[in-house]
């Protein structure tokens, strides 16, 4: 089994980007929600895409954003994918294509449809499922996910909920792709903490070890 994949979303600083490259992190997600605590200038993102160490990727989060605001941030903020976390219609998901991680919102009722009907966009290249209704620390059914997870043939990023003390429960249950935290490694609201994403990254290894073994 391939290693699970890592990105701390909601990164606002460098001190933020530095602890999660060094702590082995794959990824960092810019929060362009402006609603959110975590939302930042897509001209300070910038500067931070600009410190991000080879093979850390940027992902640009986007919440029901049109597609004339999607093109300006994206021309001030180029990231390597753009993650689509509202409600966006199929037909703005092919426009912010290709590279796009979809957001999914975990319901047991119709996480199967969904997955299917996500499945068919080629400008998808992953699906991010998010359990986070409960708040950090609060997780979801993952083995109701599990059970349905080959509708897809995309790869699934698990997100809601996560914390350094539940991720390995969690990756043991889906075996998902990747893993998305940012509530989960904060101190507070918008404030992440270096110690919660060093032990969040040591755990996703600690899980995937135990898994070969």
């Amino acid at each position: 089994m391939p290693r699970t994949r890592i990105k701390i979303c909601g990164i606002k600083d460098e001190e933020s980007a530095f602890a999660a490259a060094d702590a082995g992190a794959d990824a960092v997600g810019l929060v362009f929600y402006r609603q959110s605590p975590r939302f930042i200038e897509p001209e300070d993102a910038w500067e931070l895409v600009g410190m991000l160490p080879p093979f850390v990727s940027s992902v640009g989060l986007f919440v029901n954003a049109d597609i004339e605001r999607f093109m300006s941030i994206e021309e001030t903020c180029p990231t390597d994918l753009s993650q689509l976390h509202g409600q966006e219609p199929e037909d703005l998901v092919r426009q912010c294509g290709p590279n796009v991680i979809k957001a999914v919102r975990f319901d047991p009722q119709t996480i199967g449809r969904e997955l299917e009907r996500w499945d068919k966009l080629p400008e998808v290249d992953a699906l991010l499922i998010d359990g986070s209704a409960g708040g950090a620390g609060v997780s979801f059914d993952w083995a109701a996910l599990a059970a349905v997870k080959d509708r897809t043939s995309k790869p699934l990023i698990l997100a809601g909920g996560l914390t350094p003390q539940n991720v390995g429960q969690a990756i043991r249950a889906v075996r998902p792709y990747g893993v998305d935290v940012s509530s989960g490694v904060e101190s507070a609201p918008g404030v992440k903490d270096a110690g919660l994403i060093e032990a969040f990254c040591r755990a996703v290894r600690r899980a995937d070890a135990e898994y070969e073994a």
